[in-house]
């Protein structure tokens, strides 16, 4: 590029020829002519002809840039001064002038010289030498001033010209000068505040409160620096203003130039100028300084929120660490007082939470930028609020039922040994005589009655009231108090007959005949009076029976496995033709010049580990579920026992796409055909190379039936969890079918752990470092992503869908982006939509909120994810 066209090119200015403008050669008076034409003067001037022509070019180039546009297209008059000069001072000073002159000419006047001969030659030169000027302007010799007044009013002329205009050089110069001089203060103030104002839109917010404080301090120093530039600039042209306008100040009778009235409305422009970017300024700084004030907001809110919730996370940690509800009266009264002690120590973090919570709320109403990130830490400081208090008012009700329990096993207990003692304590030589025997039964049906006093006459009732607290050490316990109980009752009894039976006997002769039966010592005694204690806990504590319906639910298990054995049987044969078939017949020599050139070599690809599938089926898991058959509850323990044997069906499953690709391109084979026809099979090996897949849903369907008929059986729970490891294969299965077409990802997907989940998922980010610039907040842009969750990562992948060969759709995953999960957080409930969740990393340096298409996919996943960071957790300690 050429150099001349990347300088800056700029007007003169009074300063870069001060010089050449105090010489006085040329003047812009401030005059004009009837028709508004700018009068230019050259007075007259000893050296004029020796003044160098690039100093005669740059003063008449710069007297003609100063008035207004407007005026100078009128045409500019000329006054040459030669009144003291020669004819030949005239001729140059009209040579220079015609051959030189910028500006747009109207009238040239000339006065003459005032001796006689110079006067004749200048006549006589002027009507020889006209056209050798080549103006096209009229040229006017004037003999005196008194001619030019003629032309010229004198209120436009100079005091030299006879004229009553005030003109002084130097002041003319300086008025210049200062004006220019402003122009660039104006344009110099301008340009720092738009370089500052890019600045400020530039600038990343930072993440913490130290830096923002500073950046805060920093941006406000250098604001008020440039605001007293401002100030300075505007005194400046006031300054200026007054000084131009000073004549007119000082006299009424005196009238302002048109020049001089364009210099003051040039500095009211550059004024006006100054005021307009001010306000700008202004107007960018408040929401600039409003932005950074709400940034240095939200780093302390941040900052606060996270020491609040480490506070109320060690809070919630410690109290369910709380789970003791106490074996005695004693340790429940110390416990309430500890949780008494964990409630006082739990206000001051609560109330920093709500305090915490409100000012957040508050920082949303007055329209803060950062609400989608200010709103889920209230939600989640009220969210831990709650469950704290609630948490504790739970765990007073345990502990106050627990209270109550042992106050009423103590009172029982209490109640067994004063009963006892009653009945050590009455007299048996007292009891024989009829007095004493109906003195201990009244003694005892006292004692009997206190019973209802402690609630001891039904048992069954007041243990539904603590079930929730019925732990296996307080359930032996209470069921040793109650087998007390029945033993006292059962003692009471006794004595109650034998009483009976001595007060009977002083009232009655003595007959020859049989005891009643109700009092004959080989029947159990009456039990009208017995709490109902000891029936209740055997019923709670005691194993389930077994009624007629789960016997007659055999039949339909035997046939169950029946059909399981029989198509396990056709399976393991099915697999057996096709290694027999097809693979070994690729190495028959007879057959080779059959085999297609593509299918060379790649036999592990079409049938991938089937030899391996067949062998566990074969020689392990056929034999395993044959001895079932008279024992069908054994079955799920096959399952359970072979979960790591199963997972073969993964790596097949994984290898079937390049199987069936290269199926299309050589199923065609004469090849293929022979060995069809060899096995005379009605289809292709295509069907049966899907048969592994088949088989494994078809377990999962078989052991659903065998649940559905052995409900609340001895075997149920085993066979649930039978069914829950082959859908778990199945899921590893399908999950690893989706891993397989994850493309772009430059590391192992080995060495990321387990897959436990897979999904697609509306996904809005948010990177606070590097992305969020003052001028232009970030605003989240929904995207489709394939999620995949392992233990230690979480891949962000774009699925894409190809049509492969005119075959159907194949989806692949391009990646994206990983998440470590050591380094992730998550958050339940995002904006109230129960569809969202939000994951965030590197303590919100990066937030993801993500969508699930139901609310039963968002808590399955939250659920995984929790177990991840819990088993991290764990591990940590």
């Amino acid at each position: 590029t050429d150099e001349i066209m990347q300088q800056e090119i700029r007007p003169l200015v009074a300063v870069d020829i001060i010089e050449q403008l105090h010489r006085q050669f040329a003047i812009l008076s401030g005059g004009r002519g009837k028709d508004g034409a700018p009068i230019i003067t050259f007075p007259e001037f000893a050296g004029f002809s020796e003044i160098p022509d690039d100093d005669f070019l740059n003063v008449v180039t710069y007297l003609t840039s100063i008035p207004s546009l407007e005026a100078a297209s009128i045409g500019f008059i000329i006054i040459i001064d030669r009144r003291r000069d020669k004819w030949s001072a005239v001729k140059a000073s009209l040579t220079r002038i015609a051959g030189a002159f910028p500006g747009n000419l109207q009238l040239v006047f000339v006065l003459r010289p005032s001796r006689f001969i110079q006067r004749a030659i200048a006549d006589i030169g002027i009507k020889l030498y006209r056209d050798d000027f080549k103006m096209k302007v009229p040229i006017i010799m004037l003999n005196s001033v008194s001619d030019l007044h003629g032309y010229i009013d004198k209120s436009q002329l100079t005091r030299e010209l006879g004229g009553t205009l005030e003109y002084g050089h130097s002041q003319w110069i300086h008025h210049r000068t200062a004006i220019e001089n402003f122009a660039m203060t104006v344009k110099t103030t301008a340009q720092m505040l738009q370089s500052f104002g890019t600045d400020l839109a530039e600038t990343e917010l930072p993440n913490d409160v130290q830096c923002t404080e500073e950046l805060l301090s920093s941006h406000t120093e250098h604001h008020s620096k440039l605001k007293d530039e401002l100030k300075l600039a505007v005194k400046q042209g006031a300054t200026l203003l007054t000084c131009i306008r000073e004549p007119v100040t000082r006299s009424a009778n005196s009238k302002l130039s048109p020049d001089e009235l364009e210099n003051v409305a040039t500095v009211e422009r550059l004024l006006a100028q100054l005021d307009e970017t001010e306000k700008a300024f202004d107007q960018f700084w408040t929401k600039h300084h409003l932005k950074l004030e709400q940034c240095l907001q939200l780093r302390h809110f941040e900052h606060d929120f996270r020491e609040v919730k480490l506070t109320l996370d060690n809070l919630m940690e410690t109290q369910a660490g709380f789970a003791d509800i106490g074996d005695s009266v004693t340790r429940v009264e110390n416990l309430l007082k500890e949780q008494k002690h964990l409630e006082e120590k739990g206000q001051e973090p609560l109330e920093k939470a709500q305090s915490l919570a409100l000012h957040g709320e508050q920082l949303i109403q007055n329209n803060h930028y950062a609400v989608d990130s200010i709103r889920p830490k209230c939600v989640e400081l009220r969210r831990i609020c709650d469950d704290f208090t609630n948490e504790t008012k739970k765990k007073y009700d345990i502990l106050g039922k627990s209270l109550e329990l042992h106050k009423q096993l103590d009172k029982a207990s209490q109640w067994c040994e004063a009963g006892i003692y009653l009945l050590a304590s009455q007299a048996v030589d007292k009891c024989q005589s009829q007095e004493g025997a109906e003195t201990a039964l009244v003694e005892i049906e006292k004692f009997l009655i206190t019973a209802k006093e402690h609630q001891l006459s039904n048992p069954k009732e007041f243990y539904n009231q603590f079930d929730m607290i019925l732990t296996p050490e307080i359930k032996a316990n209470a069921q040793r108090i109650v087998q007390k109980l029945e033993d006292v009752q059962e003692m009471f009894d006794k004595r109650q007959v034998s009483l009976k039976k001595l007060a009977a006997k002083q009232t009655r002769p003595v007959q020859p005949v049989a005891p009643h039966p109700e009092s004959s010592p080989k029947r159990a005694s009456p039990k009208i009076t017995r709490p109902a204690a000891v029936e209740y806990l055997g019923q709670f504590c005691g194993a389930p029976r077994r009624g007629p319906a789960a016997q007659n639910g055999n039949y339909a298990l035997v046939h169950i496995i029946n059909e399981l054995i029989e198509t396990e049987r056709v399976y393991v044969e099915e697999l057996q033709s096709i290694i027999e078939g097809y693979a070994s017949e690729m190495d028959n020599p007879n057959l080779v010049h059959l085999i297609p050139s593509a299918l060379q070599n790649k036999k592990e690809i079409l049938f991938g580990n089937l030899p391996e599938i067949y062998y566990f089926h074969n020689r392990i898991f056929l034999k395993e579920i044959e001895n079932c058959i008279e024992n069908p509850e054994l079955l799920a323990r096959c399952f359970l026992k072979r979960k790591e044997d199963l997972q073969i069906y993964e790596k097949y499953c994984q290898n079937k796409p390049r199987s069936e690709a290269l199926w299309r391109q050589c199923g065609d084979s004469i090849f293929f055909q022979e060995c069809q026809r060899k096995l005379d099979h009605k289809l292709s090996l295509d069907a049966y190379l899907l048969k592994p897949v088949q088989r494994i849903t078809k377990y999962q369907l078989l052991l659903k039936e065998m649940l559905k008929c052995s409900k609340n059986s001895e075997g149920t729970a085993e066979l649930e969890e039978a069914l829950a490891t082959v859908l778990d294969i199945i899921k590893s299965v399908n999950d690893s079918m989706h891993q397989i077409a994850i493309t772009g990802y430059e590391g192992d997907v080995s060495e990321l752990g387990k897959l436990l989940m897979q999904g697609s998922f509306n996904v809005w980010t948010d990177h606070k470092k590097g992305h969020n610039k003052v001028k232009d907040l970030a605003r989240f842009k929904p995207m489709q992503r394939h999620l995949f969750l392992y233990t230690k990562m979480l891949l962000f992948c774009k699925k894409r869908e190809e049509n492969t060969d005119g075959h159907e759709k194949t989806a692949s995953y391009s990646f994206k982006n990983s998440l470590k999960m050591s380094t992730v957080g998550i958050t339940e409930n995002v904006k109230g939509d129960n569809k969202k969740f939000e994951i965030w990393y590197n303590g919100r340096e990066e937030v993801y909120i993500i969508q699930a298409s139901s609310v039963e996919l968002k808590n399955t996943w939250i659920s995984e994810i929790r177990k991840v960071l819990t088993g991290q957790l764990e591990a940590c300690r």
